[in-house]
């Protein structure tokens, strides 16, 4: 009797989970979204549809990377019930009945304004994120390419796909591992141009004995999406993001620091000092790629960001967001210098004093720092007042190189880079003397 009833609980469960897939594309890796929920199918509101809620579709379905989320049923409309609506997903969720959403079936979004997604269907395995063992989906099995059919065109539009940048460099002699994937007998043919590996043609290779020893792999360059225009130096300016191969801006509705933050972060200019809206720094040009943008403040990239979705038309370049980091450019009679704070080895506001110098994080003499400066960068990184100065290496030598300008701050500049500098007579100061400074923050 227990085992009956343990049976009819997991039909119940069964019946009653949800199934995702994709319809109307050129494959089961790209079309509008479905869900299948009490035994229906039914389509997902494009509302606030972004990057992380596709993301979590493409891995579900076992398709690579997302490309692109889509709004409006670009794939045609499907299903006449819309299950989900506002659908939140951070991204890491293994499921999309994971991610946070109105409730399932309590919406009114009309079925014409169904979620799409397109996955990349192809991806790097064994490296990192944008370099790897080369492995294209075909027939709902990924597969290893052989070197001996792939070139550098061919190189030039997986890097583009995976939004990775240019190739780097195309290996053999399995670089990141032979793999256990079945290997690809067909020979690509890319010019190059293509903006996914599926659209370039294709031949039968003469390299149909192809072992696991000579599968393909490549490195990508895995260059920043994200800048920043119209400012004094890369650190401050209006936000671009380059997105479908185009630079576009991204609307200054509800744009906060923590956004900021992101960006920042990405660009590796230290911390947010401002986020600002209506195209302070200038309207921008193109498309207003994303609005309504939605960070906690620790993601890694800002197309990794909640929002309402990328390539909505609900906002123009007077609204154009800017930033500006605490990484600037100033002069001094004797060098210009690119600048940026931050304090390493304890928390957000306590560590070793580092200071971004063309583009190259760089410790501080204790012997060149003083009160003063001290007040200036714990202001700048939002902590509040200076407790203590330390020395003698209280969180860690590090191994970056030392600083050899001495700041002379007089306390009431708002960040470091107002304040002058002069060329330091600690040019021998070594790692056990780098400054360290605790703030209230």
């Amino acid at each position: 009797m227990r085992s009956l009833m343990l049976m009819f609980l997991i039909k119940l469960i069964t019946a009653d989970s949800v199934n995702v897939r994709l319809v109307g594309g050129h494959s089961r890796c790209a079309g509008t979204v479905e869900v299948h929920h009490r035994g229906q199918w039914g389509t997902v509101c494009g509302d606030y549809w972004d990057l992380s809620d596709a993301a979590v579709v493409c891995r579900e379905l076992d398709c690579g990377e997302p490309l692109d989320a889509l709004g409006d049923a670009q794939f045609g409309p499907e299903s006449e019930r819309a299950w989900m609506k506002y659908v939140a997903c951070n991204g890491s969720e293994s499921t999309l009945k994971n991610c946070g959403s109105s409730g399932w079936g309590k919406n009114t979004c009309d079925y014409n304004e169904g979620a799409g997604v397109i996955c990349s269907e192809v991806r790097l395995v064994g490296g990192s994120r944008c370099s790897g063992r080369l492995e294209i989906l075909r027939d709902q099995t990924w597969m290893s390419v052989c070197d001996a059919v792939f070139d550098q065109q061919d190189a030039e539009v997986v890097c583009r796909e995976l939004d990775c940048g240019a190739p780097v460099q195309v290996l053999g002699a399995a670089a990141f591992g032979k793999g256990d994937a079945q290997m690809w007998t067909q020979e690509i043919q890319c010019r190059g141009n293509e903006s996914q590996i599926h659209l370039c043609p294709t031949s039968p290779s003469y390299e149909n004995n192809c072992s696991h020893e000579y599968s393909v792999g490549l490195m990508c360059a895995d260059h920043v999406n994200v800048r920043l225009v119209g400012g004094h130096n890369r650190c401050a300016g209006r936000v671009e993001f380059l997105y479908r191969g185009q630079w576009g801006t991204v609307c200054g509705d509800f744009w906060h620091m923590a956004d900021a933050a992101v960006v920042c972060r990405e660009l590796d200019c230290g911390e947010p000092v401002d986020a600002l809206t209506d195209a302070h720094f200038g309207p921008g040009s193109g498309p207003v790629w994303v609005s309504y943008v939605m960070c906690t403040g620790s993601e890694s990239t800002l197309k990794n960001c909640e929002s309402a979705g990328w390539s909505e038309k609900n906002c123009d370049h007077t609204k154009d967001a800017g930033v500006i980091c605490s990484g600037e450019l100033f002069q001094t009679s004797e060098v210009s210098l690119m600048m940026s704070v931050r304090l390493v080895g304890g928390s957000r506001c306590s560590g070793r004093l580092e200071i971004l110098h063309d583009q190259t994080w760089m410790s501080v003499c204790d012997a060149a720092f003083d009160q003063q400066d001290a007040e200036v960068v714990c202001r700048e990184l939002d902590c509040g007042a200076p407790v203590q100065v330390l020395g003698a290496v209280s969180f860690n030598k590090g191994n970056v190189e030392m600083w050899t300008q001495e700041v002379q701050c007089r306390g009431n500049e708002s960040q470091i880079h107002f304040c002058p500098t002069s060329p330091s007579r600690e040019n021998n100061c070594s790692h056990k003397f780098s400054v360290e400074l605790v703030c209230a923050g």
